[in-house]
């Protein structure tokens, strides 16, 4: 079977992390997921990419241990984007959004927090057991959940293994939507990532490109950097016919025409 599946549903990329028993992901899997998400940096036709998992018990179990047993290198090559594909593409423009549909645990919790944003079902737990392994979470785990929680309550997670509930992570604000509908986060994240793509696409592309480029920055300094001429996707859009369209299309009390130039 192919380890991922891909959907479209109306400029919407839905990638299916689809490995039975419990979506873990060896290198082989972390190929396939970085060429689904080279397809929605290429493709034209896509506006943004949902990632979720197959069932309704795992999102993912991260790296595959059974795999790391048969003896695969734990500094293995997983491809161009990092383990899953994901952790590791830093110029990505469009917007990806996981349907946590379960356990997101090790790797699996750092493909979500790759993402832009996270969609979780109710009963969707994370956690970062990487030390009752023996590990670190060395895939973006100890390198983002300090940005997006507060650092001791990261660090906790981090050195406890300790699960955290969908409930809970929305509090905290690591989880944008909990879907309180039973096994609806998919379809919670679709209708999210069309409401993006109603956007223009060179203003999503140039809004991941200020974030990116000014989240460690202060206000000052990150104005500076705007101004400049170091923000491709940004000046594009400043001066590009969609920048006209807006305006235009909303004095004419009219739906924008978007042609990302």
């Amino acid at each position: 079977m192919d380890p991922v599946r891909l959907d479209v549903h109306d400029g919407v990329l839905v990638i299916t992390l689809d490995r039975p028993k419990a979506n873990a992901i060896d290198a082989a899997t972390s190929h396939a997921l970085f060429a689904a998400f080279d397809r929605l940096r290429t493709d034209g036709t896509l506006c943004a990419a949902v990632v979720t998992g197959a069932g309704e018990r795992f999102f993912s179990a991260g790296w595959d241990l059974k795999a790391a047993a048969e003896g695969e290198a734990i500094e293995a090559d997983h491809g161009p984007g990092g383990f899953a594909g994901l952790t590791e593409l830093f110029d990505l423009d469009k917007p990806v959004i996981a349907a946590v549909n379960g356990l997101a645990l090790g790797g699996g919790f750092e493909l979500a927090l790759a993402a832009d944003l996270i969609v979780a079902d109710a009963h969707a737990e994370f956690a970062l057991p990487e030390v009752k392994v023996g590990m670190i979470a060395d895939s973006g785990g100890v390198l983002r959940l300090p940005r997006r929680l507060p650092r001791a309550v990261a660090t906790e997670l981090l050195l406890t293994g300790q699960r955290l509930g969908a409930a809970e992570a929305a509090r905290w604000g690591l989880v944008n939507q909990v879907a309180e509908r039973p096994h609806t986060a998919l379809e919670r994240a679709i209708d999210l990532a069309q409401t993006i793509g109603e956007g223009a696409p060179l203003a999503v592309a140039a809004v991941k490109e200020v974030l990116r480029a000014t989240e460690q920055l202060a206000v000052e300094d990150a104005y500076a950097l705007l101004r400049g001429t170091h923000l491709p996707r940004y000046r594009s859009m400043l001066t590009s016919a969609d920048a006209q369209e807006g305006p235009r299309a909303f004095a004419e009390k009219r739906a924008p025409r978007w042609t990302g130039a």
